[in-house]
């Protein structure tokens, strides 16, 4: 019998553009003052904004807290809805 892995829930909390909460959060892949790529449970996030900061890292809960001005948040990979993701260098390296 197969074991099928559990898919967490993702929240996005934003507050004021100034502010956001990140729950079902796989993998920060990159980030800088200007955008920060997740990997999250529901594809990849791309948040793009000025003078960004990730304030709190917690991989092993699936958190992340991330403060700046944000402008955009798009999603990307959505149509794999809680399959095993693979990691980026993963499929590199296929």
């Amino acid at each position: 019998m197969e074991e099928q892995k559990a898919v967490k829930n993702h929240r996005v909390l934003l507050v004021n553009r100034k502010t956001g909460n990140f729950s079902g959060v796989l993998d920060v892949l990159s980030f800088d003052v200007g955008e920060v790529l997740l990997e999250t449970e529901r594809g990849m996030l791309t948040i793009k904004g000025e003078d960004l900061h990730v304030n709190r890292l917690t991989l092993e809960k699936g958190e992340v807290d991330i403060t700046g001005r944000i402008d955009s948040m798009v999603y990307t990979d959505g149509g794999q809805n809680g399959k095993n993701h693979e990691s980026v260098l993963g499929r590199l390296f296929r």
